[in-house]
């Protein structure tokens, strides 16, 4: 039956503590985590130098 100790079945260690399926906290997680990655790929994306021309026109 499902209840209050249906997290104790899962004995995990390492990352997959932080990360699963099985607890909300794990998929608040991995949630966090691909909001996070898109976030500094848009930042990096943003805010990297401008390439200049190598000849400027006249």
């Amino acid at each position: 039956m499902a209840g209050a100790d249906s997290d104790g079945q899962f004995q995990f260690t390492g990352i997959k503590k932080c990360f699963n399926s099985y607890i909300l906290t794990g998929r608040m997680n991995c949630v966090l985590t691909t909001y996070g990655g898109f976030a500094l790929s848009v930042l990096y994306l943003k805010l990297r130098p401008k390439k200049t021309p190598a000849v400027k026109a006249s």
